[in-house]
């Protein structure tokens, strides 16, 4: 039986707040209901809209064949692609495509829980803050809201994952950071032999890899896709990021040519992985690779799911331009900054593009 609000209209958001954040509906809860007008906090404001007028057509952003890792061209191909773009697709990448379809389905299972199940793992009632059900971005910080639901999952251990991550997932998006760890490393390699680093050590590998964050995202239909957005405009705080996308599609990433407002669709790809650079190591490298904004539009059809795992800085790590980056006399952009502040800086207001940023500049 699908979930009810009364007949009220969906103009008063205390109602939809208690329905889609108190209850543990979501916003797919809202999508169920057969909506026939998009709810009123789900309006967005006109320039934050992606009008078709702005999409790039026949543009893409570069695809990387990683069946040949260690040949040079492949570590120059990536080095290029976070300058330049800020974001590439890698295929022939060795993580199986049964690990991919298994965490896809893992992540509809997830969403397809009753509501008060998928309640458990709210702000409110969750065990740990370091696993967290929630909808849009920061409702709080918000003046319209995201239509998106998610689950955040903070690794910390196999061990606590057994205990608290729901079990309708939990072993399939485990076998999902096994096998893409192995990935992450060589393109971090490859980055970091970009910028002179020639050794990862430990210092090193806790400032670029020393944490890990998973998320699964669910975009239901949207009644009105045109007036709302599944993910506004920004950019990640992790070092890299690395994207499971279905079939869908609905990612844009901001160009790099022109006026700098023109977006580009990037195309699901059987296997693929996107990979984008994140904030921090645009600070890590003192802005020689971007972290470029994207953002994802809603759907009028089709559902659809994405599987994000965020490779960041420990919480408690000082990030700043690596040394590496500085000794032939470049002027450092950025300041030393706590990551743990950097990143309660980005949580703390709605999406605004590339300004999270500006809190580490000098």
């Amino acid at each position: 039986m699908a979930p009810t609000i009364g007949d009220r209209q969906f103009t008063d958001s205390s109602i939809i707040t208690n329905f889609i954040i108190n209850r543990g509906n979501g916003v797919k809860g809202l999508s169920e209901m057969g909506l026939k007008a998009l709810p009123k906090p789900y309006i967005q404001p006109l320039e934050e809209r992606l009008c078709i007028s702005k999409i790039v057509p026949q543009q893409s952003i570069p695809i990387i064949d990683m069946s040949h890792w260690k040949n040079p061209q492949v570590a120059s191909a990536v080095c290029d692609a976070a300058e330049k773009w800020g974001f590439f697709q890698i295929v022939n990448h060795d993580v199986p495509v049964e690990v991919l379809d298994n965490v896809k389905d893992a992540t509809y299972r997830f969403f397809d829980l009753p509501a008060d199940q998928k309640n458990k793992y709210s702000k409110e009632n969750s065990a740990s803050n370091n696993v967290r059900f929630g909808t849009s971005f920061s409702p709080e910080a918000e003046k319209s809201l995201e239509w998106k639901d998610y689950l955040s999952l903070f690794f910390v251990s196999e061990e606590e994952a057994s205990m608290l991550w729901p079990p309708v997932c939990r072993e399939q998006v485990l076998d999902y950071i096994r096998r893409t760890e192995v990935v992450i490393k060589k393109l971090l390699q490859m980055l970091m032999e970009g910028l002179n680093v020639k050794e990862i050590d430990e210092t090193k590998r806790s400032l670029l890899m020393g944490s890990i964050r998973t998320n699964l995202n669910y975009y239901p239909i949207c009644p009105d896709p045109e007036l709302t957005v599944g993910v506004g405009r920004h950019s990640d705080v992790s070092t890299l990021t690395i994207l499971l996308q279905d079939e869908i599609g609905g990612l844009y990433v901001r160009g790099n040519q022109g006026d700098g407002d023109n977006w580009i669709h990037v195309p699901p790809i059987k296997g693929s992985l996107v990979i984008n650079v994140g904030d921090a190591l645009q600070i890590l490298s003192n802005s020689r690779y971007k972290s470029v904004e994207h953002r994802v539009i809603a759907n009028g059809t089709k559902n659809r799911i994405s599987v994000p795992i965020f490779v960041n800085p420990k919480p408690t790590d000082i990030i700043g331009p690596l040394v590496e980056v500085l000794q032939n006399g470049e002027k450092p952009i950025y300041k030393q900054v706590l990551y743990s502040d950097y990143v309660k800086h980005f949580f703390r207001k709605a999406h605004d593009g590339k300004k999270t940023v500006e809190f580490a500049e000098i």
